[in-house]
């Protein structure tokens, strides 16, 4: 396990990833409670909403509502997605955001249909539209992703060296325009992936391009997220996307079981007890994590939030 990293970077997306997908209503004063609380746990970077079609996902009707209600605490960015152009004029337009543009494309056909009503050729296209928008608008293009990387729920496995051959369309459109690609999100999407597909696809990857560095978005659906990013850690990955108490999950993704992201909180623990900084207080963390399940009124599926720190019994026994 040499290749286990000494600390990671997480980024927090319960309160975009989180909602998104609640069917029934929370009030814009909870979400920027969740966001404020989250602000406090040493997290450092925190997406907040995403700039969609409110009638495709009702959650976000009030994300600009959202991003001029929290209180900004310094040293914390504070993100959001967008999946178009018009997406992107809305978070310009906020000017609250810390804004840095990604180039995505999809593994799947039928879910980036689904997704963003787009086919494959579309969406090339459109990645050179919004690649030349960032340019003229000042805003950094650093990062690529890969959506639906490990699997689809609608046409199945998805073959390693098609996300190969897809990070090498992203880094041709990006280099048509002189920009540099420096991070990649592999995307579990649909949580197809197991510790052994993410070592291979990882694997692959840094063999291909050494110089990327990784994030993996993990979702929980089959109960391998923290087994993933634990496979992941082996791998040397040092950037993970969570949600707070295992929030989240997509709309257009045909889930079946729980599915929310890897619990934000459970890695910290695991992370902790391993000997990785994570740089966030995990007892802060729970607290919010059960916050996060007062405000959508359901259980949620966060283990650490209910087992408690190892560290809290260890205390508790000197």
């Amino acid at each position: 396990m040499s290749d286990v990293p000494k600390a990671i970077s997480i980024q927090e997306e319960g309160p975009r990833e989180g909602f998104q997908i609640e069917k029934g209503p929370i009030a814009t004063a909870r979400k920027v409670e969740l966001i404020d609380a989250l602000s406090q746990t040493g997290v450092k970077q925190i997406q907040v909403v995403s700039f969609v079609s409110p009638s495709a996902v009702p959650q976000m009707a009030d994300a600009e509502d959202v991003v001029h209600a929290f209180k900004a605490s310094p040293g914390v960015r504070y993100t959001a997605l967008w999946l178009n152009d018009r997406g992107f004029e809305r978070a310009l337009a906020c000017r609250r955001l810390d804004l840095a543009a990604s180039v995505t494309l999809t593994a799947s056909e039928t879910f980036l249909k689904r997704n963003q009503r787009r086919t494959m050729a579309e969406n090339l296209a459109a990645q050179r539209v919004s690649i030349s928008n960032y340019k003229t608008k000042g805003i950094p293009i650093e990062s690529a992703g890969i959506m639906a990387a490990f699997g689809c729920n609608f046409e199945g496995q998805v073959p390693p060296q098609r996300v190969i051959e897809l990070i090498g369309q992203v880094l041709e459109i990006a280099a048509e325009q002189d920009v540099k690609i420096k991070k990649l999100t592999l995307a579990d999407t649909m949580a197809w992936a197991t510790p052994a597909s993410i070592k291979r696809v990882v694997g692959l990857v840094r063999e291909r391009y050494p110089d990327l560095r990784i994030t993996l978005h993990l979702h929980d659906t089959r109960g391998m997220g923290i087994a993933n990013a634990y496979a992941g850690l082996e791998m040397g990955v040092d950037s993970f996307d969570a949600a707070v108490a295992g929030l989240g999950g997509c709309p257009f993704a045909a889930h079946a079981g729980a599915a929310g992201n890897v619990c934000t909180e459970d890695l910290v623990f695991m992370c902790q007890e391993m000997g990785i900084d994570t740089g966030i207080d995990l007892e802060a963390l729970i607290a919010v994590a059960r916050l996060a399940e007062d405000i959508v009124g359901h259980p949620l599926p966060g283990s650490v939030m209910r087992g408690g720190s190892l560290d809290a019994l260890r205390r508790r026994r000197q």
